[in-house]
């Protein structure tokens, strides 16, 4: 009996999109990735190549209008996820868009009726989620294991900051960065934010402050049942992705740690070391980023509900807002 096989088309060939792609290609025998597009198209030639896809183009809207693509994934440049959402939409595609959105509630609302109208599925690349210490602190929390729910702490921080040309279309660290941490705060914790307050400086990097940027900030979250959360965000780790959880309740404590490409530890006269973290993002998250995709491909392919909704996505989006205008006034913003 032949395997169902989704169709896709890929968005964007920047690093989320190549990683994308040779997960698609490679690692997922339920998808095949016919086409990839990217406004830059040595680019994308260059990632179709690697990846064995058939076809890489300039124009995203070939991929749109590809007869035999089923499903879209959005990797673009931020400010255009909205817009691709709708004309996807519109064309009768399944989505899956990388985070945020948009930058605004009121283009993200905009995609999601277009979504709604058209009666297709999409997904929000909040690939966190999926990661196993992610998914066992839920449990945790979910399964009354550490007892009531009291206190969260995420920290995130990341080796070095992005480049100034992507800072300046990226939203800013809230809505670039924070989100990912706003959304797993949502998710570990099972409760809705009401309330939140956010500090922050440039304090290693002037060039940010002259964008209005940040590369230090700390945010502290109340959730509708009480819980208090605290997430500490940091552009530049020297020593590596800094990536933590700790949930601590009435009957106990879970927390993970930052991964390491060995488990080696070195004793000497000298002191006792170790090597460093896993770089970044795409070493970190290798595995997840991998479960994302296959949970999205088989909602398309088993008319299932998608893991992580538009309404996800939107909700994550109203508290990275929240916090910067809570910065701004320098006082607590509800939600």
């Amino acid at each position: 009996m032949a395997i169902p096989t989704l169709h896709l088309g890929l968005i964007g060939a920047g690093r989320i999109g190549c990683m994308h792609a040779e997960n698609l290609a490679r690692r997922i025998p339920s998808a095949r990735l016919l086409l990839v597009a990217d406004i830059d198209k040595e680019a994308a030639a260059k990632c179709a190549e690697r990846n064995d896809i058939p076809e890489a183009v300039g124009d995203y809207s070939v991929v749109l209008n590809h007869p035999d693509i089923r499903a879209i994934v959005i990797c673009s440049a931020t400010h255009t996820h909205a817009m691709i959402v709708e004309a996807a939409a519109a064309a009768g595609k399944h989505i899956l868009c990388e985070k945020p959105l948009a930058l605004s509630l009121a283009e993200i609302d905009r995609a999601l009726a277009a979504v709604t109208r058209a009666g297709v599925k999409m997904q929000v690349g909040f690939n966190r989620r999926f990661d196993a210490n992610s998914q066992r602190v839920r449990q945790a929390v979910a399964q009354g294991e550490i007892g009531q729910p009291q206190r969260l702490h995420i920290i995130s921080r990341d080796p070095s900051p992005p480049p100034l040309e992507y800072l300046k279309t990226s939203g800013g660290i809230f809505l670039d960065m924070t989100i990912h941490d706003f959304d797993l705060a949502r998710f570990l914790i099972g409760s809705e934010v009401v309330e939140v307050y956010s500090a922050g400086e440039a304090l290693g990097h002037p060039d940010m402050a002259a964008l209005g940027d940040l590369d230090t900030v700390v945010t502290l979250l109340r959730f509708a049942n009480g819980v208090i959360g605290t997430i500490d965000n940091s552009r530049e780790a020297v020593y590596g992705y800094d990536q933590r959880v700790e949930a601590f309740g009435s009957g106990g404590v879970i927390s993970t740690g930052n991964q390491y490409p060995n488990n080696a530890v070195l004793s000497t006269a000298q002191g006792v070391r170790r090597d460093l973290p896993l770089h970044f993002f795409l070493e970190r998250y290798a595995d997840s980023y991998l479960a994302e995709m296959k949970a999205f491909v088989a909602a398309v392919l088993g008319d299932s509900p998608v893991p992580v909704t538009g309404e996800d996505g939107r909700m994550a989006t109203a508290l990275a807002l929240a916090a910067r205008r809570s910065l701004e006034a320098n006082r607590s913003v509800g939600v």
